[in-house]
């Protein structure tokens, strides 16, 4: 059966808060969506961005002109679904052409529910989002394309803004699953165990993880402190996610705990952003976000230029430089670790009296460069210095710690 769509597409709509209009053709499912309008600069990678669970709410335009030409598979998906509100091409490849491919890129749209349009001038769409700053937008195809664009524009800005969203709720898992390390190639005992919250968790990141060895208890975003402790982990891992920081409450009083408590902790992403929160300091909204695999980081314990994938629309408010007491002081104290290039956002903030980091970008490069890939390694080390078990292996004579290393 030809993957080719013979079916001439239908008009569709692109319309910005502001009453910007672009007006193109349907790709996906026809109807109509809102959400807020970003870009990502990523060339490659589109099925790990359409899946990944943190644009949920979000209208992806991407940046690069020509999408769908090695189509979906079913391998490279980053979570169960695509959490994307719209997805928005200039040039749609007619068809599929590689050996993974199962199905067009459109066709998924479609099964998923995914209103698009293509052949809109996403060049132009960009260069307004980064003057105006990322808005609120809908498409809309079919039927609701033939509505006034006046009653469009007025429906686009009716909806929720972004800032003061709580999205991470919504694409969490539904219940707790394990991920073992001898499903991911590791031979030998799990070196660790840890509690892993979900709030919008790309699957690569427990692969990553899994292969060094580390057991995985993969917790809803609801997780209480006393779900943690029943585990006894090494370690606490809070994941990527949507929404703004600022509403995630119950995390930041839930990590406190896990910092208070010693038990050693990674996050990236939402997880720093929370990280951030508990330490004190405050969230911001970015003009128009960081996204795509091709962000350069300054790390500052190396002085080395790292080429990070990201996605985010905020930032903690900390100050780059000397480390600084934590505000809330009894962390001690801290440092911004990795910062950005681009307009010197926080990306990165280090404790250096409690075992504690993380990271605003993704390490896991799903889809992206893997420059910062050592990063589990580092949570992996930091577990065996301050986690019981590992101490507990250590006195052990008849166990070699360096075994699968």
């Amino acid at each position: 059966m030809s993957l080719l769509n013979t079916e001439p597409a239908g008009p569709a709509l692109l319309v910005l808060a502001d009453g910007t209009v672009h007006r193109g053709q349907a790709y996906g499912a026809t109807g109509a969506t809102l959400g807020e309008a970003v870009f990502t600069t990523g060339m490659t990678g589109y099925q790990e961005t359409l899946t990944d669970p943190s644009y949920a709410g979000q209208i992806i335009v991407q940046t690069a002109p020509h999408i769908g030409n090695t189509g979906v598979n079913d391998e490279d998906a980053e979570s169960r679904d695509i959490f994307a509100a719209g997805y928005v091409v200039r040039d749609a490849a007619r068809r599929p052409s590689n050996w993974r491919s199962r199905r067009s890129l459109d066709e998924e749209l479609a099964a998923r529910g995914v209103v698009g349009i293509r052949g809109v001038d996403t060049r132009a769409i960009t260069r307004h989002l980064r003057t105006e700053g990322s808005m609120k937008a809908g498409i809309f195809s079919g039927e609701a394309a033939a509505r006034p664009e006046a009653e469009l524009v007025a429906e686009v800005n009716a909806q929720p803004s972004m800032a003061g969203s709580r999205l991470a709720e919504q694409v969490t898992t539904d219940a707790p699953y394990v991920v073992e390390p001898a499903d991911h190639g590791w031979t030998g005992e799990p070196l660790h165990e840890i509690a892993a919250i979900d709030l919008g968790l790309k699957s690569a990141t427990p692969r990553h993880l899994a292969s060094r060895g580390v057991r995985l208890h993969v917790l809803p975003a609801t997780a209480t402190f006393e779900d943690i402790t029943a585990l006894s982990p090494d370690g606490v891992f809070l994941s990527n996610g949507p929404g703004d920081p600022a509403t995630a409450d119950e995390q930041v009083a839930l990590l406190r705990r896990v910092l208070d408590a010693g038990i050693p902790f990674f996050g990236i992403c939402f997880g720093n952003q929370v990280f951030g929160r508990a330490l004190g300091f405050g969230t911001y909204k970015l003009p128009f976000g960081h996204r795509g695999p091709n962000q350069p980081v300054m790390h500052k314990a190396t002085g080395r230029v790292e080429i990070t994938s990201q996605n985010h629309g905020f930032a903690v408010d900390a100050p780059l430089g000397e480390p600084v007491e934590a505000p809330e002081s009894r962390y001690g104290r801290v440092e911004v670790s990795h910062w950005s290039l681009n307009d010197q956002v926080v990306e990165g903030l280090r404790l250096l009296d409690r075992p504690a980091f993380s990271v605003q970008f993704h390490p896991e490069s799903a889809a992206g460069p893997n420059d910062s890939v050592d990063l589990f390694d580092r949570f992996v080390t930091l577990m065996d210095e301050h986690s019981p078990r590992a101490a507990g292996r250590a006195a052990a004579p008849t166990t070699d710690l360096t075994e699968g290393a």
